[in-house]
């Protein structure tokens, strides 16, 4: 049985099971992988390391929106 992990995503009380990795939270958030950059425990995550990253408890996530246009 996975266990809840507790985490902040852009400074809100999150939780998902454990082992989960970050493309899958932020789907499950409702986030765009392929629109947003993500800072992984205060510092930026390059995404060639998101499909290995497993979030875990206490991890501190912040998600920004990259918007196109002029």
């Amino acid at each position: 049985m996975n266990s809840k992990v507790i985490l902040q995503v852009n400074g809100e009380t999150q939780s998902c099971v454990s082992e989960t990795s970050l493309p899958e939270l932020l789907q499950q958030l409702g986030f765009n992988p392929r629109l947003v950059a993500v800072e992984y425990n205060g510092e930026i995550l390059h995404r060639q390391f998101w499909s290995e990253t497993k979030i875990e408890n206490g991890d501190r996530l912040e998600v920004v929106t990259i918007v196109g246009g002029g």
